[in-house]
């Protein structure tokens, strides 16, 4: 079993933790006297939370944190206040911090400082306060916790106040040895160090030939990686890119055909009303694929002039294929549009034979959000995106303006810009499709062993991401909890998902295997735990 980080709440954590207390501060530090029981209760007992780390049912290390005042510090420290930095509005002390002699030496302690983390940014704690031992001060700054005030305590047991912030824990070397959390969501995703780097260049003007240079260098990127023939790169989220579609279709007219089997289908839906598009539309049941025979059915007898529909639906992990969707609209004479946010970069894609796709910056290419893109799949498609201007469409969301400019109309990041482009790049060294559909097959191996249920059905599953439908015993707001509080950030607060008890995992974006084996390890426990029978 690994290693759990939770708060104490039995009667058993309690016997443990006086234990524990009893072994640090009286044998090892002399700060109380001996005694038979050798047990010792803090005298704050009543007024402490305890973050504890378990092995099995084994306590390996403890903290305790403390939001009343006067804090034991205070005692020891006049105008404890006047040697801060700030006065903060919220503030705990950390006391009895401690670890079983049999685990000093692993990362167990930097595990405690980041439940502690997260502990504070759920209760908006500005600030955490401490007595650390001088014998362990590098250890502490290595932690984050920044050195105020002079030594208190005795001779035989010497201490130095000390402060941290969820700044100065994120600027230690424990956070960058053990990350705040592993990501397994769609977006934001794991970032490469070189993809930072990037970003964090000098900016410059999106006027500028250095800017026009490194926007064409991106652009033949996308299009090398899509086939597409012509792509622009909009300031902005992938739903303004499909606002973007939406209006072109509105420019196009005629009746089109929406097709929804998840959330974002169904906001495909909601934005083609917003723009007053004439359209039918056509639902599948979620985790399932859409029935290509009713498609073919539909769309030979609609006379429709336009197709959309999401290609990787996020919400149920299905991928809709691809080349029957070319197929099927080639076949009856309709622009296909599609929505490719989640799908471009996780899936090898040909938009050949696509009018309109979509996508963005801060999913699986591996970049930070903030860019999108529509790219343009048939010959010629771009240059018929309308240049008259049109009263109904926004000017930022008019394609037309983009084409006109060459892609730039207004201003744009060449931070975002910069680390896009060292994204891309990967695509050219190494195989991301492959790593994906390995770390996907994994990933659905393991839940089917631990008994969990996968909504998409099989030989329609994205290999980026898993919907799991959980079973009655199973809370997906306690099991999402519990993993970040372990330092895995699933998706599970989405409303969809609360209101369907489903959990979600992707492994998008530079996601490490050791965090990928940890994960699944802490899952399998926490789920047998639960007393879910694999199948």
């Amino acid at each position: 079993m690994p290693i759990v980080y939770r708060l104490a709440e039995t009667q058993g954590d309690m016997e443990q933790i006086f234990r524990l207390n009893y072994k640090t501060f009286v044998e090892e530090i002399p700060q109380h006297a001996p005694h038979e029981d050798r047990v010792l209760v803090d005298r704050f007992h009543a007024e402490n939370t305890y973050v504890i780390a378990v092995d099995g049912e084994r306590l390996a290390g403890m903290l305790a944190v403390r939001d009343r005042r006067p804090f034991s510090l205070d005692t020891k420290v006049t105008d404890l206040e006047e040697l801060l930095p700030f006065r903060p509005k919220h503030m705990i002390e950390i006391r009895l911090l401690a670890i079983d002699r049999a685990y000093r030496g692993s990362r167990l302690l930097y595990g405690l400082i980041r439940y502690l983390d997260r502990y504070m940014e759920k209760r908006d704690f500005e600030m955490a306060v401490i007595s650390g031992t001088t014998r362990e001060l590098k250890l502490y700054k290595h932690l984050g916790f920044i050195p105020f005030g002079g030594l208190v305590g005795s001779e035989q047991a010497c201490y130095q106040p000390m402060y941290m912030t969820p700044a100065s824990y994120e600027a230690s070397g424990a956070y960058a040895l053990l990350h705040k959390t592993a990501r397994f969501t769609a977006g934001p995703v794991e970032i490469l160090p070189e993809v930072t780097r990037a970003l964090l260049r000098r900016p410059v003007s999106h006027r500028s030939g250095a800017f026009r240079k490194l926007y064409d260098q991106v652009r033949s990127r996308l299009l090398a990686m899509t086939g597409a023939r012509a792509a622009d790169i909009w300031l902005g989220s992938g739903t303004l890119a499909n606002d973007a579609v939406a209006g072109e279709l509105s420019r196009m007219g005629g009746r089109g055909l929406v097709l929804a089997s998840g959330e974002f289908g169904y906001r495909l839906m909601r934005q083609a009303e917003r723009w007053q598009l004439d359209f039918d539309a056509i639902t599948c049941e979620y985790g399932r694929a859409f029935d290509y025979a009713q498609l073919e059915a539909a769309v030979g007898q609609g006379s429709y002039a336009w197709l959309w529909a999401v290609h990787g639906e996020t919400s149920t992990g299905v991928l809709q294929d691809l080349e029957r969707l070319k197929g099927l609209t080639s076949r009856h004479g309709v622009a296909l549009a599609l929505d490719c946010i989640s799908s471009l970069g996780a899936v090898p894609l040909s938009l050949q034979g696509v009018r309109w796709a979509t996508g963005v910056s801060g999913k699986a290419l591996g970049s930070y959000t903030g860019l999108s893109f529509v790219l343009y799949g048939e010959a010629g498609s771009a240059a018929r995106v309308g240049h008259d201007p049109e009263p109904h469409i926004p000017p930022y969301l008019d394609a037309a303006l983009y084409r006109h400019a060459q892609g730039i109309p207004f201003s744009h990041s060449s931070n975002l810009l910069a680390a896009l482009d060292a994204a891309l790049a990967v695509y050219e060294r190494h195989d991301p499709y492959a790593v994906l559909a390995e770390r996907g097959e994994r990933l659905r191996a393991s839940l089917s062993a631990m008994g969990l249920q996968v909504l998409a059905e099989p030989g329609h599953e994205t290999p980026y991401i898993v919907t799991i439908v959980l079973p009655a015993q199973l809370s997906s707001h306690a099991l999402g909890e519990h993993m970040a509080d372990q330092g895995f950030e699933l998706q599970y607060e989405s409303e969809y998902l609360r209101a369907r008890n489903w959990v979600q995992i992707a492994c998008m974006g530079a996601l490490r295997a050791r965090d990928m084996a940890s994960m699944l390890e802490h899952l399998e426990g926490y789920v047998s735990q639960a007393g879910v029978a694999a199948r």
